[in-house]
């Protein structure tokens, strides 16, 4: 885990400084359970949950070879420690630049408010919260490879079955063109829904045309399969399955409702 440690001391000296990003459009709204969520309301009084994410590269909770056979040990490092690394310095450099006091704006609101910044914020914003989601979706391959208790119950209640859902998720994710992300989401109206997302956007960006609370996200770009899965995308998602940490996904439902 040195490499790991190493990256966040880099980039822990670039965070950003300067003034506070006036006028947001979106309210944070008191936290939620634990200091771990927020709420945000949008203008057309829209309400939905995001996981607090900090502006800075975290470690992993577990090691480069741990995912192995599903990601491979080199994928997962140079995913790590040069794509998502370079999403994380990149934001730093963007939010200097362009004003944000990340002691004030939160990155979930800064998503939020994301159309009043620059294409490199959007772009690097994203890149970074998705990435740090994404590490905290995974754990180690498990003979738990399905969720249980309430998020089942709420995934057969949205879509009829376990089945229909990893079939609909699946499909959201092999038929995402080109780069970009799959969700499972919880909407304003607390049902769950699927949908995808073009490059680094995310359905917390006030942008985006898929709206609401983040549970489960894939990374679709071809640099998170390409080394050990070539062009079979398919079979990348499939695999996937079995390193899903259920108990995260749980733990976001209950703070998003």
């Amino acid at each position: 885990m040195d490499n790991n440690k190493n990256n966040r001391r880099e980039f822990l000296k670039t965070t950003g400084k300067a003034g506070v990003a006036a006028g947001l459009s979106f309210t944070i709204l008191p936290a939620l359970a634990k200091e771990s969520s927020q709420m945000i309301e949008g203008a057309a009084g829209t309400k939905f949950y995001g996981e607090n994410i900090p502006y800075t590269q975290q470690p992993l909770t577990y090691a480069y070879a741990d995912l192995e056979p599903v990601i491979d040990t080199m994928t997962m490092e140079i995913h790590y420690s040069k794509h998502a690394a370079a999403y994380a310095k990149n934001l730093a450099d963007a939010v200097a630049a362009e004003g944000v006091d990340t002691k004030k704006v939160s990155l979930v609101a800064l998503l939020a408010d994301i159309g009043k910044y620059s294409a490199k914020m959007r772009n690097n914003a994203g890149g970074h919260y998705n990435h740090e989601f994404f590490w905290k979706s995974m754990q180690k391959p498990s003979p738990i490879s399905s969720p249980s208790g309430g998020l089942l119950k709420q995934i057969e209640k949205d879509f009829g079955s376990l089945g229909t859902f990893k079939t609909q998720f699946a499909d959201a994710a092999k038929n995402r063109f080109g780069s970009g992300w799959a969700w499972l989401l919880l909407n304003s109206d607390k049902k769950m829904v699927i949908g995808s997302t073009p490059n680094q956007d995310n359905p917390l960006m006030g942008i985006s045309d898929l709206k609401g609370a983040p549970l489960l996200g894939i990374d679709v770009w071809e640099h998170a399969y390409y080394l050990k899965y070539q062009n079979r995308r398919p079979d990348y998602i499939e695999a996937w399955w079995s390193v899903i940490n259920w108990n995260m996904i749980q733990k976001r439902l209950d703070a998003a409702k």
